[in-house]
């Protein structure tokens, strides 16, 4: 059964940081092109970042190049997400998602496997 578990979320002032992290119970986890997701009411899913299997090729959003940073450890079945310089607008659920190839730009639906999401508020 897969299962993809995220963790450090939290509540931060704006301009603070914050480190999240997903913990995939995934088979063939190096295989994975693994994103982070957030989605705030009202708005839709989007990604924010993407990361293929190999750990090298990622993908940003504009808005948050420069202050957000994908990595992964393929040896532990975990992809973080360093948030950094964080504003008010950053406010959402953030999820963290599996899909079985590489394709940029991210989109909901190349991805299969999600978690519940964790809560990120960056406050003024």
């Amino acid at each position: 059964q897969v299962n993809l578990k995220e963790s450090g979320g939290g509540l931060v002032q704006a301009g603070g940081s914050l480190r999240l992290s997903c913990e995939a119970s995934l088979r063939a986890f190096s295989q994975y092109t693994m994103g982070w997701f957030r989605q705030s009411p009202g708005k839709e899913r989007e990604c924010v970042a993407a990361i293929r299997g190999n750990g090298v090729d990622t993908y940003y959003a504009d808005y948050v190049l420069g202050r957000f940073t994908i990595s992964r450890d393929n040896a532990k079945n975990m992809v973080y997400l360093q948030m950094n310089n964080l504003k008010p607008e950053d406010t959402a659920v953030y999820y963290c998602a599996a899909a079985p190839y590489w394709d940029p730009p991210p989109s909901v639906n190349k991805y299969v496997y999600w978690g519940q999401g964790t809560q990120v508020t960056a406050s003024l």
